[in-house]
């Protein structure tokens, strides 16, 4: 049974080491204190990752958007949150699919 780690290893393409935009891009977004609550401690003690200023940095730096399926919530330090405040484009996948006229 092939395991999502094994089906990523298998699509390296897929992923890529940030450039510099990107990472002063995620430096920015770790400046903003409040948007610091977004590092899951617990995940990074368990030695996970946290990708999502990864992702916004990426679509800011090439003038893309973020699909996601988190909701924008007041004092957040969530995905929508920290591209509302940076103005990077952000919209849910039912956003995202009306948008490029998907239909089932």
């Amino acid at each position: 049974m092939e395991t999502l780690r094994d089906w990523a290893g298998e699509r390296e393409e897929f992923f890529h080491i940030p450039g510099a935009a990107e990472g002063a891009f995620v430096g920015q977004i770790y400046g903003v204190v409040h948007f610091q609550q977004n590092i899951e401690q617990r995940k990074l003690l368990r030695g996970g990752r946290n990708a999502d200023p990864f992702v916004i940095a990426k679509a800011a730096s090439e003038g893309r958007g973020v699909v996601t399926m988190e909701e924008f919530k007041p004092n957040g330090a969530k995905i929508p949150n920290i591209c509302r405040h940076f103005e990077v484009e952000c919209m849910s996948l039912e956003e995202f699919m009306e948008r490029e006229g998907w239909e089932f």
